[in-house]
């Protein structure tokens, strides 16, 4: 059978101009003029590679500190990382919110909580303890410290110095969701406490024990992973791969996973935190992941590349991973690198898909 395009009369064009008008009029959007845009071959996202460099934000955060005071309605000196691809918003990728917050000497920050679930992480300095639910806990170099979703936390400082260091926060994520809820605590300290150990690590940081008594947790009960453990487990995959044991996801790139104690998932519902090693010399394959991550470095230098972009990183670079940018690593005299994603939440939608290619000459 043949079949024959009809002919288009004169009038048509006019009544599909017609027909357009009366779809806006309608508030409506046909699909066969945007379905390149919403169902792409693969992701195209409006974020692009990011590079910060420690030795820009520190000086920045500084000059902040002596010209803004931390209180009630700012809350905190944090200084939010923009992606140059999402103009207008204090985003480093869709999803996530990456900060340098900055606590000067004997300063505290008042007490508050939100939807938002966040962590903290130290690349230098110590001094500072952040109270969440009451529970003093310590922030020193190499530390995670997670705040789950309504939480009260706050923070002190107790030395005459001042501290810095990387917020993470799934602001963008509950933003789009419409699901953000924020409440003011008391204005004094719930605590001034400084112990050498909170009661959650009293409590949780046990390996492979669980505390039978302890009511049932609805997020990680562990609000502090120290650096001492990280970088022993780290260490340990390395010595293996030397005698021959599998442990390591490429050779000379070890990791680890911050989880929860009580549920082994992720230590934070919408954010998964990592830490990488890589040997001196290492280079890794080129990896693209559905879903964004940013990465600080934590000691060490080498090169990375983030589809077209190709960065000389060092000691507290921060860069952000757009969704499906190959990313690759090439160490210099040795790597440790943070990395914080979206990954729970594309792989509880099932939206999680990983590309690798192999290293090349």
């Amino acid at each position: 059978m043949t079949s024959t395009v009809p002919e288009i009369t004169p009038e048509e064009p006019a009544r599909l101009d017609d027909l357009y008008a009366a779809f806006d009029a309608a508030s409506m959007t046909p699909l066969w003029t945007q379905i390149g845009g919403l169902m792409p071959t693969s992701p195209r996202p409006d974020a692009v590679p990011a590079l910060w460099r420690w030795s820009t934000l520190l000086p920045l955060a500084e000059r902040a500190g002596e010209l803004v005071p931390v209180g009630r309605g700012g809350e905190r000196r944090a200084i939010a990382l923009t992606n140059p691809g999402l103009p207008g918003t204090p985003y480093a990728t869709p999803t996530l919110w990456a900060a340098i917050q900055y606590l000067g000497a004997r300063e505290e920050a008042p007490a508050h909580r939100h939807t938002q679930t966040a962590f903290r992480f130290v690349v230098d300095g110590a001094g500072v303890w952040t109270n969440v639910e009451g529970d003093a806990v310590a922030m020193r170099r190499g530390d995670l410290l997670l705040t789950p979703g309504m939480h009260f936390h706050e923070h002190h400082n107790t030395t005459d110095e001042p501290m810095a260091w990387i917020d993470g926060l799934d602001i963008p994520l509950v933003r789009y969701l419409d699901a953000g809820f924020f409440e003011f605590g008391p204005d004094e300290l719930s605590t001034k406490e400084t112990p050498h150990t909170s009661r959650n690590e009293r409590l949780w940081a046990h390996p492979g024990l669980t505390p039978v008594g302890a009511p049932a947790p609805k997020a990680s009960p562990l609000m502090a992973y120290r650096w001492e453990h990280t970088d022993a487990a780290l260490r340990a995959q390395l010595e293996l791969e030397d005698e021959g044991y599998p442990g390591v996801v490429e050779p000379g790139h070890a990791v680890v996973r911050f989880t929860n104690p009580a549920t082994a998932g992720d230590c934070l519902s919408t954010i998964r935190c990592e830490m990488h090693r890589l040997r001196a010399g290492t280079r890794t394959a080129a990896v693209r992941t559905a879903g964004s991550a940013v990465w600080q470095v934590f000691e060490g230098a080498g090169v990375v590349t983030v589809g077209e972009e190709r960065y000389e990183v060092g000691k507290g670079d921060l860069f952000a991973v757009p969704s499906w940018a190959p990313l690759s690593f090439e160490s210099g005299p040795g790597l440790d690198a943070f990395r914080f994603s979206d990954d729970p939440v594309f792989e509880a939608l099932r939206l999680a898909r990983t590309a690798r290619e192999d290293v090349t000459a």
